[in-house]
């Protein structure tokens, strides 16, 4: 495959990924960065589509409705700022997002400590939490690293994320094992009652 192959293919299929939730979106043009589906309120797009919403597809995820949200509507809600040390250069850096308990109610979720919510990552990671745990240890849904927007390839552009140096449970784990609730790449988050 030469370059211009590579970067014209590269350009549809990033494009073709966002169709179906830009089309279905009642509020947005921009592409969708996360999906709620599950025991959501009325939603904010229809079901999913087998042709373009392929990587759900691959993963097996089905859904009649869902809310989604794009970079704006993400970074519209009040944001909360942590700083944890991270295991992947044990150094602190500033996360900035909504939490995740926020994010959900937007959705329309009806927030009770027995509901379970599957975090699910672009490279098939997906840790399930309580929302009991999502209240406690204060997850956010993190926009931004170190004052930017994190990129796709990196730990973007969105995780899900909490401030383990606070939580003496976590503290007394190392730093490595700390993170194992955390989904970087998160692109879905499914919600089930308990």
């Amino acid at each position: 495959m030469n370059k211009r192959d590579f970067l014209s293919t590269t350009v549809l299929s990033g494009a073709a990924l966002s169709l179906p939730a830009q089309a279905q979106s009642s509020k947005s043009a921009s592409p969708t960065l996360l999906t709620v589906t599950g025991e959501i309120g009325k939603g904010n797009r229809g079901p999913i589509d087998p042709t373009l919403d392929r990587m759900m597809v691959k993963r097996m995820i089905g859904f009649n409705r869902a809310h989604v949200f794009d970079f704006t509507a993400l970074t519209g809600l009040p944001a909360v700022t942590i700083k944890p040390t991270l295991e992947y250069d044990l150094k602190a850096h500033t996360l900035r997002g909504p939490l995740l308990t926020d994010v959900l109610k937007a959705a329309g979720v009806s927030i009770n400590d027995g509901a379970k919510v599957m975090l699910r990552a672009v490279d098939g990671y997906a840790p399930t939490i309580s929302m009991a745990d999502a209240r406690k240890y204060r997850f956010i849904i993190a926009t931004h690293l170190d004052g930017k927007p994190m990129a796709l390839g990196g730990l973007g552009p969105l995780w899900a994320v909490f401030d383990a140096d606070r939580f003496p449970d976590m503290v007394a784990q190392k730093v490595t094992d700390r993170f194992a609730l955390c989904s970087w790449g998160l692109y879905h988050i499914d919600v089930s009652r308990g």
